[in-house]
C-alpha cells in the first residue's frame, strides 16, 4: 500500500482529533457557552486565529504521512474558509463617486503626535472621519488641521464626526451603561447631507474588555451596544452607517444587538488593534440600506490603534 497505506490510515489520530474539534469551533462557535468566565466571546474575539490551528495541523498531518488526519484537517479548512475566505478575496471595482468612503479611529487619549495622525487620515480621502478619545488640547489640533477639506463637524463628550458634506441634526446618543459615574458621553449620532441622499451617522466608543483570570469582563460593553442597537432600531433615515471602537469583533455575540441589524465589510480583514502587532478588529464601519463593499487598515499613527478606512455603497 506504499507510504500512504496501512500506517497512514493507523497515525495520527490525535491530530485527526484536534482537526474536527477545530472544525467544530469555527462551524458552532455560537454554542460555546458565555455564562460566567465569557468563554464565548473570548474564542470569537479571535476566531480568525484558529487559522493558524488549522495550519499547524496540516504540517503535522503532511509530516506523519497520515492519510486519516489529512481528510480530518480537510474538515477545519473548509470551515475557516466559509467565515473567512471571502474576506481575502479582491473588492470588485467600485463606480467612480457611486459611493462614500469613511475613516474610523481611535486617536487615543494619549497620542503625541494629533496633527501627523490627521495627515494619515487625510491621505485616504474619505467623506466622512469618525475619531474617539478626543480630548484638548489634541482636539483644537484635529479641528484645525480638517478645517479646509472637512468644513462640517460635530464633537459630543470624546467623540467627533468630520464631514465634507453639510450635517444636521447632530445630537448625542446616550450608551452610558449602568455604574459608570461622572462625565461619560461616548456616542453621537448625525445627519449627512450627501449628493446621494441623507445618511444617518452614528460615531461610538463601547466600553473597554479585560481579560483576566476571571475570564472575559465584558458586561458593561454588552449592554452599551444593546443601546446602540436600540437607537439604530429607532432611527428613521433609511440608510444608516456606524463608524466606532467597538471593543469587540464582528463575530462577538457581545455585539449581536449591532450586527444582526447592520452589515458589516464583505472584504477585508482589516486586523486593527493593538497597532504594534494587530490581532483583531475592534474598529468597526458597518451599515444599513448601504454595501460596505471593503474595509482596510491605514497606516499607523500616534495611538495604539490602527486607523481603517472603507468604502460604502448605499442602495
Amino acid at each position: 500500500m506504499g507510504a500512504w497505506g496501512r500506517r497512514g490510515w493507523e497515525t495520527g489520530h490525535a491530530v485527526a482529533g484536534c482537526a474536527v474539534v477545530t472544525a467544530g469551533l469555527l462551524a458552532w462557535h455560537g454554542a460555546v457557552p458565555n455564562t460566567g468566565v465569557r468563554l464565548g466571546s473570548l474564542l470569537e474575539s479571535f476566531l480568525p486565529w484558529l487559522g493558524v490551528v488549522v495550519v499547524v495541523l496540516l504540517c503535522v498531518a503532511l509530516l506523519r504521512r497520515s492519510a486519516v488526519a489529512l481528510v480530518a484537517v480537510m474538515l477545519p479548512v473548509a470551515a475557516w474558509t466559509h467565515l473567512f475566505g471571502g474576506l481575502l478575496l479582491p473588492a470588485a471595482a467600485e463606480p467612480g463617486g457611486a459611493g462614500l468612503v469613511v475613516v474610523q479611529h481611535n486617536v487615543s487619549d494619549e497620542n503625541s503626535d494629533p496633527a501627523g495622525t490627521a495627515r494619515v487620515l487625510m491621505d485616504a480621502e474619505p467623506d466622512l472621519i469618525a475619531l474617539q478619545e478626543l480630548v484638548p488640547p489634541a482636539l483644537t489640533v484635529y479641528e484645525k488641521a480638517f478645517a479646509a477639506r472637512y468644513p462640517y463637524h460635530a464633537v459630543r463628550g470624546t467623540v467627533g464626526l468630520w464631514s465634507r458634506h453639510p450635517l444636521g441634526d447632530a445630537r448625542p446618543l446616550d450608551i452610558r451603561p449602568r455604574g459608570i459615574e461622572g462625565t461619560w458621553q461616548r456616542g453621537l449620532r448625525a445627519l449627512v447631507h450627501t449628493p446621494r441622499g441623507e445618511v444617518a451617522a452614528y460615531v461610538a466608543h463601547l466600553p473597554s474588555v479585560r481579560v483576566g483570570p476571571r475570564g472575559l469582563a465584558s458586561s458593561r460593553r454588552d449592554e452599551s451596544a444593546r443601546l446602540l442597537g436600540e437607537a439604530v432600531a429607532a432611527e428613521r433615515t433609511r440608510t444608516v452607517v456606524l463608524m466606532g471602537d467597538l471593543n469587540g469583533t464582528v463575530h462577538d455575540r457581545g455585539l449581536a444587538p449591532l450586527t444582526s441589524r447592520l452589515e458589516v465589510a464583505e472584504r477585508g480583514l482589516a486586523l486593527s488593534f493593538p497597532a504594534a502587532f494587530p490581532l483583531a478588529r475592534i474598529d468597526q464601519v458597518m451599515a444599513r440600506s448601504a454595501t460596505v463593499a471593503r474595509i482596510r487598515p491605514l497606516p499607523r499613527t500616534g495611538s495604539d490603534h490602527l486607523p481603517v478606512a472603507a468604502h460604502l455603497t448605499p442602495r
